[in-house]
């Protein structure tokens, strides 16, 4: 069994400095790691971007972290992410890690991700340069995801975004405003990569927890609007050999 805690959207300032990391205190005796799903900071300065690496510095467990659209927004995201590591937090991007946990593999590959839209109301790479731009950084990004997904072999795996895989966990947004929220290419990443235990993301703050790519996979909105708690908690279980193995779909329980 492997015990994860993830959030996201935490969009921490130099006021608030110390209040999260402070409802941080157990972290170390529930869980085995601490998945950030991006949105760290409000505007994206490296002043805010610092605030959030000493919430996450010395917990007692890993962190792994995303970035999102907030940690983008003043051109500093190169800089944030470099405060995030000398912390000791791990941010992807498009990549991937691996971390042991008691013995059990568990492998994590993500990064930010983009928005688009979901099947039959989606955005095409078709028309002006801006409009093909948009969906290709997508398609880049998704292409990158299914990569790292596909090379991990690992005991469980997770994929952590911050921009949504699939349409469930939007419920309560404006459907207006979906392609900004997500895409189906990445939720197609995450299906054909196979193996996936979990997908968590972030953004959507008044969306919805629970969810499934179209492919199955369970899917988490751990924005802590959503959450209403510091972290949620999820329990993943280590698959038994291929012959015994529990169906996808009962391997997570939230805590």
């Amino acid at each position: 069994m492997i015990r994860v805690a993830a959030a996201g959207d935490l969009h921490v300032g130099p006021e608030v400095a110390g209040a999260y990391r402070a409802r941080l205190a157990a972290l170390a005796d529930q869980v085995d790691v601490f998945l950030v799903a991006g949105d760290l900071t409000r505007h994206g300065t490296v002043e805010e971007g610092e605030v959030a690496a000493g919430e996450l510095r010395g917990l007692g467990v890993p962190v792994v972290a995303v970035l999102g659209n907030h940690d983008y927004h003043s051109d500093a995201e190169s800089e944030i992410g470099g405060v995030l590591r000398d912390a000791g937090v791990t941010v992807l991007e498009g990549d991937a890690t691996v971390i042991d946990c008691g013995g059990t593999s568990l492998g994590i590959a993500g990064g930010k991700g983009f928005g688009g839209g979901f099947e039959g109301r989606c955005a095409s790479d078709f028309g002006e340069p801006e409009m093909k731009e948009f969906i290709r950084h997508t398609k880049d990004f998704a292409d990158r995801l299914n990569t790292s997904l596909t090379g991990l072999d690992t005991d469980v795996t997770v994929a952590l975004t911050h921009y949504a895989p699939c349409a469930d966990t939007l419920e309560g947004e404006p459907p207006e405003i979906y392609p900004f929220l997500g895409s189906y290419l990445l939720g197609e990443a995450i299906d054909s990569a196979g193996g996936v235990d979990l997908a968590v993301h972030g953004h959507a703050h008044k969306g919805t927890e629970k969810g499934l790519t179209s492919g199955g996979i369970r899917v988490r909105n751990v924005a802590l609007p959503v959450i209403q708690h510091a972290y949620a908690m999820y329990c993943l279980e280590v698959p038994e050999p291929a012959a015994d193995r529990f169906p996808a779909g009962e391997r997570v329980s939230a805590w």
